[in-house]
């Protein structure tokens, strides 16, 4: 007997607006939790919680995140854009609460840093800040927007240029023990976990 719930996506689609959202949202897994530091060359600076950061390449380092359609003010993109740097800076569980009070629509004159007393700090002379509470910081230049036609989405590219970890969070052989730094996890876009690592494998091979 399946125990599982069905839905045709035309019933998803007469769904109440937030209940549609809630699901389409959570249904495809735990997403990195990380905040975008930006800043513009008025020198007001700019924080917002991100749960689309992924891995992109090695070598080049190179990261990517998703943005919706710039129809609406986007700081963060419009500050990405005008001065080609931003920082990426994983959340921990003990600041969930003020990161995603970051999502809140303050004006471009308001940081969230001050909104939400969290702490910007600069490190090696690089143009935006980074969060000093969050123990992984990477330092990011802006390469490019690729924009999806079937939605009007922006993927942004970056290149990694700055890595700061928290000591204790790096194994010898360049592993980031994520669970050690206490890093959040999302699910949706209001739903927070704390990840627990099971194991890790070697290298697969027939």
């Amino acid at each position: 007997m399946n125990d599982k719930k069905h839905f045709s996506i035309e019933e998803v689609e007469k769904f109440e607006k937030y209940t549609k959202i809630n699901l389409i949202n959570s249904i495809s897994g735990f997403k990195s939790a990380n905040l975008l530091a930006t800043k513009n060359k008025k020198n007001t600076t700019n924080l917002a919680i991100f749960n689309s950061v992924c891995h992109l390449g090695s070598a080049p380092a190179m990261i990517h995140f998703t943005l919706r359609p710039h129809t609406v003010a986007r700081h963060t993109y419009e500050n990405i854009l005008e001065s080609g740097y931003f920082t990426i800076n994983a959340i921990t569980t003990k600041i969930i609460e003020k990161a995603h009070q970051t999502s809140a629509k303050y004006n471009n004159e308001t940081s969230e840093f001050d909104a939400t007393k969290l702490s910007a700090i600069y490190q090696d002379g690089f143009f935006a800040p980074y969060v000093k509470e969050s123990p992984v910081q990477l330092g990011c230049k802006y390469l490019n927007t690729y924009k999806i036609e079937e939605n009007g989405c922006l993927i942004v590219i970056a290149a990694i240029e700055h890595i700061y970890v928290t000591e204790n969070m790096l194994s010898k052989d360049g592993f980031v023990d994520l669970e050690k730094g206490n890093i959040a996890s999302i699910v949706g876009l209001d739903g927070y976990y704390k990840p627990k690592k099971l194991t890790r494998f070697p290298y697969a091979r027939p």
